[in-house]
């Protein structure tokens, strides 16, 4: 079957940069098709990312509460793990938001066709439908949203002991030793989740540390946690070699931990590429850069006036929340409203146990940059909310203009640190100062007092820390 139909927007790619795009565009009155493989939208992030592991890495907080009740005078049995069960209310988890989204395209009637397209040209899409039929459309304007893939390692062997994140996220068991191989954000919260549950994990990460792009003293407090947790953190080294052997996978390291082990399972984190080269963008005139993103302006229009891109396919950071900001971005442009994608502040967040949070400037790279700043802190040691929580392992840390007091950069290491970061991301693209957040009033006890007291530092002035 082969249908022509004309749609005001085509958005190929239902994750959480396509599916905002298309909900936005209904409610601006356009006639919208969204297209996904899956039932409903959602994409790698509701599906196989960001939301089934943080189901499970509530399931390692709670854990971790357990393991510190008896020094409140708690004592817990030793929980048991059921996989099974944990397994069905990740899904169910998955299940009900897919479901919800589901809801939501039909009550803003958006076609949605579960399939894959293809650009045809600038106008034009075919679509593969789920039941092999194939349909074409055509519109206006094309928005691509088709996210990215996991990235994996040359020379590996097929081994069913070789996993993705993605597949580890299936959780169909727990192997006795798992070694988690990169150190970024993917690997150390996985990582945490099998150590938390029962594995022995061992990460390897072939940059002289954990998480490159944050500032150091966040990563220290994430640091002495893994240690604690995990049997091995090998920074500066890498795999050599990994081969299948009839106890399991015998991986041999290079660099400063030079070796070999044997392990049940391999987890592969070592980042994701674009998802681009499917997308027929060649019979546009759009194009990709060498790393395989679509190329587009500041209203994340391509190279073809029709077509737009978003997420991460369009460029790093690879982030949900950057893609759906984008979405809002794209579709007002189409609609001819003023609009162009230019944030002061973009949040990053390592949802580990403590999570580590930043926005707008580090010091790391004020110092690689030779910018002046000034960098207030305050420890969570001095923090009564944190105390009776029995987490006062985190840190809330300002980067400031030194002679304005201008807010540049917002950094938090600690427990809800995610949560606690939307204040300096709104204060950063408001243009605040140290002032403005020494000024607000905030509810006592709370770990939001701890931006505050770091604010009240650029002026010396901190009512509960002192720095030397």
């Amino acid at each position: 079957m082969n249908k022509d139909s004309q749609k005001d927007v085509v958005i190929i790619g239902a994750g959480p940069g396509g599916y905002p795009a298309a909900f936005h565009a209904a409610d601006l009155g356009m006639k919208v098709v969204l297209i996904d493989p899956e039932a409903n939208p959602g994409g790698v992030c509701l599906y196989r990312g960001c939301v089934p592991s943080k189901a499970f890495l509530h399931v390692a907080s709670f854990l971790h509460t357990v393991e510190q009740a008896p020094q409140w005078g708690v004592t817990v049995e030793k929980p048991r793990i059921d996989l099974d069960k944990l397994r069905g209310w990740k899904e169910s988890v998955i299940e009900e938001l897919t479901r919800g989204l589901g809801q939501l395209v039909k009550q803003r009637n958006i076609d949605y066709l579960r399939g894959r397209a293809r650009l045809i040209d600038a106008h034009h899409v075919s679509v593969t439908l789920s039941d092999g039929q194939e349909q074409k459309l055509s519109f206006e304007n094309a928005i691509v949203a088709t996210g990215s893939l996991t990235a994996t390692l040359p020379g590996l062997p097929k081994s069913d002991r070789i996993m993705t994140s993605s597949e580890a996220l299936d959780l169909r068991d727990l192997p006795h030793r798992l070694l988690v191989v990169g150190g970024g954000y993917i690997g150390l919260e996985l990582g945490q989740v099998y150590a938390a549950l029962g594995s022995e994990v061992t990460l390897v990460e072939m940059l002289p540390e954990i998480l490159p792009g944050a500032d150091r003293d966040l990563v220290r407090y994430l640091s002495l946690r893994l240690e604690q947790q995990f049997a091995a953190i090998r920074t500066g080294t890498k795999v050599s070699k990994m081969e299948e052997t009839d106890t399991g996978l015998r991986v041999v390291f290079e660099g400063n931990h030079s070796g070999e082990e044997v392990y049940d399972k391999v987890m592969i984190a070592v980042g994701r590429k674009p998802f681009s080269g499917e997308v027929g963008l060649e019979t546009t005139q759009g194009r990709c850069s060498e790393k395989g993103f679509i190329e587009v302006d500041g209203q994340r229009r391509t190279a073809e006036p029709s077509i737009f891109a978003i997420g991460d396919v369009a460029g790093e950071p690879m982030l949900a929340h950057k893609a759906t900001h984008e979405a809002r971005v794209a579709v007002d442009a189409i609609a001819g409203k003023k609009s162009v994608f230019e944030p002061r502040a973009i949040p990053f967040v390592v949802f580990s146990d403590p999570e580590i949070a930043w926005c707008g400037l580090s010091q790391t790279a004020a110092e690689r940059q030779g910018k002046a700043v000034k960098v207030t802190t305050f420890p969570w040691a001095a923090s009564g909310r944190a105390t009776t929580l029995s987490r006062k392992d985190g840190v809330s840390k300002l980067i400031s203009d030194p002679e304005s007091g201008r807010i540049l950069g917002v950094g938090i290491a600690g427990q809800g640190a995610a949560e606690l970061l939307a204040e300096g991301v709104l204060a950063i693209e408001m243009g605040a100062v140290a002032d403005d957040l020494a000024l607000t009033i905030h509810t006592h006890p709370t770990l939001s007092e701890t931006v505050m007291e770091a604010a009240q530092g650029f002026a010396g002035m901190s009512t509960h820390f002192r720095s030397k």
